[in-house]
């Protein structure tokens, strides 16, 4: 029997059963083909009784295959996707719990404590009380017993030491 013969026969009832099964018109015409190929190259080489059905049965084991690796295969995806979306919440949530102020506060806190401890004993003072304890210059002045201008000039020196020691925070404390 010739392979066109075979074709013409078979083809479409092959396709649509495929179709029916793998749902992909590509898969099914390439399971198909080689499926009336190797019916074609069995017939060839030996009688078969039954050719229909051998040709049912290649349909179904190649369809069957494709299946399975579909399976398998939407399966990965799956995993794939869960472990994706399980990244992909906890960098949601990573970034919705970032407080710059927390994470930075310790290592700023430390450079400055560290700093000011490097500082005269009064300018340290001075620059604590303009500072943290949010005295005004003539305050500050009055309570040095110095002029408002030493007082600018060592809360001048501090901020300078200060800008030094946290040259790399910079940037980052324009933010906060």
């Amino acid at each position: 029997m010739e392979f066109q013969q075979i074709y013409n026969e078979w083809h479409k009832k092959s396709y649509f059963f495929v179709r029916s099964y793998v749902q992909d018109d590509m898969v099914a015409e390439d399971i198909v083909s080689e499926s009336l190929i190797k019916l074609w190259k069995t017939m060839s080489e030996k009688h078969i009784e039954h050719p229909q059905s051998l040709l049912f049965t290649l349909l179904r084991n190649r369809s069957v295959d494709f299946l399975r690796h579909e399976s398998i295969r939407q399966a990965a995806w799956g995993e794939l996707a869960d472990a994706y979306q399980q990244e992909l919440s906890l960098r949601i949530s990573t970034l919705e719990a970032y407080d710059p102020e927390n994470i930075f506060s310790k290592d700023i806190k430390s450079i400055i404590d560290k700093t000011l401890a490097t500082l005269p004993e009064q300018t340290r003072n001075v620059f604590i009380m303009s500072r943290f304890e949010h005295l005004s210059v003539k305050e500050i002045a009055t309570e040095y017993e110095i002029t408002p201008k030493a007082v600018e000039y060592h809360i001048t020196k501090a901020l300078k030491a200060l800008r030094i020691s946290l040259k790399d925070y910079l940037y980052i404390l324009f933010f906060l």
